[in-house]
């Protein structure tokens, strides 16, 4: 029988051979770029094209029909595909100035010059640049006189503006020129504080995307208070702009929802977890009162978790059901259905209010925000807007209550993402952006890795470390402060409170008068750099490094511990900031702990294995790596110092030097902390809060060469680097005596 013949024959009996049979052509290669399939060449498969930076694939992706040919999304015709050049537009006007050059589109890398009239005053970018993902960079160019009850709005490029009056309650609206796209407000309105309703409006390409690097900062200026700065006192500057408050009695409903359609595929849909995860391990960090919904939906949308569930409030529940979420829910519904997905949150809140009762307080005062990440636009279920309105309606968001409500909607992926819908969804508050598409999933995850920032928090929480890329070495470790004396060696030491700081009782040895001595706090090279004056100094009575001389021992560092009291409280800022001691209140909050806790429990948790990474501070600023070691470990660690027979030439029982006060490090490839480094704290990073478990010390090798605080030295053949820090689980007794009324502490 004629082989294909045969095949036919067999169609029938194996559907799947059909299938194959039925399956698109291969020729669908794209001049300059590449592509990727989500279900190989059968029936039902989105293949995506991808370009070099600088180019943008045209058509975006095409779906390969049952009846086995390609369909060009959104468009009757099979085009061949090609990668073409990104532009960036340009503008349309530009009031009371002029531009250059002018050109009917811009090339990347190309720049746009902003000059005013005489007397008008320039605010904004005088000189754009065109960037790769067809958005111009700094901010829009204005011409202002100052008149006006709100200042002018500006024109952004490619926009068309209505209204030229900026007095109390006048109204402006925009448009897009050609084929641009709008996204933020399309009417802003003047305020009586001066400023203009609703986001900035801007005109992009259809196909331009956003960099990780500007929607991380944009998210996390809304979520900035959701980091902890619950304090209902905190006052709302002017230059914070509008930022979700939760206090203490309040609480948050964060509603996360994952695209499982077909169109994502099941590794970027991972990344989708993986992102949501990152998020709810980083908020549950924080003292807040928080519920959690996840919702996966691609034609229907599927609860995995409900606000009203006790478990939501749990954060090992919520990332269990985060890491048990199973793609395959939806294998049999392909389609994009948001507005489901966000009507199955207007239900939950539904049967929330009706739980709590619509008038009381516990229910009014619940915030919301819900984060949908998508690929594609919808393409089934009715327009998402209406399911938006629905919930705006049951939270009775007003002009008054619009901080109770926040919804981020943010494209993921390659695909034809729909701006205008994105747009439609997102909420717009003043000066702020909540609509976003980013080119793929793992630009998505370093959005979510960067959001938090804490730059707004003013709240003494501790252990609060800004982990932004764009985050300065001093912002990273907040807590971390320089002893200045006069004529004497620097030393290092922590915040511990807005008042308080922790160091070594070594530093101030030959301190005759430490009136003269300065703390400084902060980054000394910017405006939140500054120098405190000591108001007290206190040194540990036990601390005597002649202690053991007539044992041969020439220096002691038993006990090598200090508090010093600033003259002034230093005001918490993203430079300036305590971290967390174990065995505290605090710590315990941070570390997710019950209440009933010990300080035993914090060692066992915070100590709990052989060998811990943790870190401490370089002279320049930088976070050094060491492994803390403990047990059978740390026996062996200090084992170093008897071999040290220059040091300790007739040392007997190497514990007469290093007891049971001192964490070891120095193994491996451990950083070994320089002279100048004393006094710093030893930490270690847990569920993203920082924890001091110990200060620097002493050690047997000073790596740091004279003079160049950038350069380390690794010891030389036959020399072994050990470093001992003081154990801050051993000083408890000390501390609690010092620190009574200024930390909280649990039992030991």
């Amino acid at each position: 029988m004629d082989p294909l013949m045969a095949l036919l024959c067999l169609l029938p009996l194996y559907p799947g051979l059909a299938a194959e049979a039925r399956s698109c052509p291969q020729n669908v290669n794209i001049s300059g770029g590449t592509f990727t399939l989500s279900h190989g060449w059968a029936p039902g498969s989105v293949l995506t094209y991808s370009c070099p930076m600088g180019y943008y694939p045209v058509p975006a992706s095409r779906l390969c029909n049952s009846n086995g040919r390609w369909e060009t999304l959104g468009s009757k015709e099979l085009t061949k595909a090609a990668c073409k050049r990104v532009r960036c537009p340009t503008p349309v006007s530009f009031e009371n100035g002029m531009f250059t050059p002018r050109l009917a589109s811009h090339p990347v890398g190309g720049n746009l010059s902003f000059q005013c009239e005489d007397g008008l005053t320039l605010r904004g970018s005088p000189v754009r640049q065109c960037r790769p993902n067809g958005m111009w960079d700094g901010e829009t160019a204005v011409c202002d006189n100052g008149a006006g009850h709100c200042p002018n709005p500006g024109i952004s490029v490619g926009a068309v503006r209505t209204g030229s009056r900026f007095g109390l309650g006048d109204k402006v609206s925009y448009r897009c020129s050609s084929n641009l796209v709008l996204t933020g407000s399309a009417e802003r309105e003047c305020q009586a504080n001066g400023a203009w309703s609703g986001t900035e409006p801007i005109c992009r390409q259809p196909y331009s995307y956003d960099f990780p690097e500007d929607v991380g900062p944009a998210m996390g200026a809304s979520f900035s208070h959701l980091l902890g700065a619950t304090n209902p006192t905190q006052k709302k500057t002017k230059s914070m702009g509008r930022k979700i408050q939760i206090q203490r009695s309040g609480h948050l409903n964060l509603y996360l929802l994952l695209d499982a359609s077909q169109s994502v595929s099941e590794g970027d849909f991972q990344i989708f977890k993986k992102s949501a995860i990152l998020m709810v391990d980083r908020i549950f960090s924080f003292e807040i009162n928080v519920s959690v919904a996840i919702i996966t939906f691609a034609s229907n949308p599927k609860v995995i978790m409900s606000v009203l569930y006790d478990d939501s409030r749990d954060v090992t529940e919520v990332i269990n059901s985060l890491n048990n979420v199973n793609y395959k829910d939806h294998e049999n519904g392909t389609g994009t259905n948001t507005y489901a997905a966000l009507n199955s949150v207007h239900i939950m809140m539904n049967n929330q209010m009706q739980r709590l009762g619509m008038k009381t307080a516990a229910w009014q005062e619940i915030r919301h925000a819900i984060i949908l990440l998508t690929d594609g636009k919808s393409n089934m279920g009715g327009s998402p807007k209406l399911a938006v309105d629905n919930i705006k309606e049951i939270l009775n968001i007003n002009q008054q209550r619009s901080d109770y409500l926040d919804i981020y909607a943010i494209g993921v992926g390659k695909l034809d993402v729909d701006w205008r819908e994105l747009n439609e969804l997102g909420s717009k508050k003043d000066g702020e952006r909540h609509a976003f598409i980013l080119q793929d999933t793992e630009a998505l995850y370093q959005v979510f890795e960067h959001m938090l920032d804490v730059s707004q928090l003013t709240d003494t929480i501790c252990g609060v470390g800004n982990m932004s890329a764009n985050a300065s070495v001093q912002e990273r470790t907040p807590w971390h402060v320089t002893i200045k004396p006069r004529a004497q060696e620097t030393c290092r030491g922590a915040l511990i409170s807005d008042q308080w700081v922790l160091t070594a009782a070594h530093c101030f040895r030959n301190a005759e008068n430490s009136s003269l001595w300065r703390v400084s706090v902060g980054d000394p090279k910017s405006q939140w750099g500054k120098d405190f004056s000591i108001d007290k100094v206190v040194i540990s009575s036990e601390f005597n490094v002649f202690a053991k001389k007539d044992q041969g021992i020439r220096e002691f560092y038993g006990d090598d511990i200090a508090l010093l009291k600033l003259a002034e409280k230093v005001k918490m800022s993203t430079h300036a900031r305590p971290i967390c001691l174990p065995c505290t209140v605090e710590a315990n909050l941070a570390l997710r702990r019950p209440p009933g806790s010990t300080c035993r429990d914090h060692e066992s948790e915070l100590l709990n294995k052989l060998s811990i990474p943790a870190h401490f501070v370089a002279l320049n600023g930088n976070k050094m790596n060491i492994n803390l070691k403990t047990g059978t470990e740390w026996t062996s660690c200090i084992e170093a110092v008897s071999q040290d027979k220059i040091t300790f030439p007739d040392l007997k029982d190497v514990r007469e030097v290093v007891t049971d006060q001192f964490l070891c490090s120095g193994t491996e490839n451990d950083d070994n902390p320089c002279k100048g480094e004393s006094g710093g704290a030893v930490f270690l990073e847990r569920r993203h809060r920082f924890f001091q478990v110990g200060l620097v010390s002493w050690g047997l090798y000073n790596p740091c060469v004279k003079n160049n605080k950038n350069a380390r030295q690794r010891a030389p053949k036959g020399k072994i680097p050990r470093d001992f820090h003081i154990s801050l689980f051993r000083q408890q007794p000390w501390l609690r005596q010092h620190l009574e009324g200024i930390l909280n502490f649990l039992p030991l």
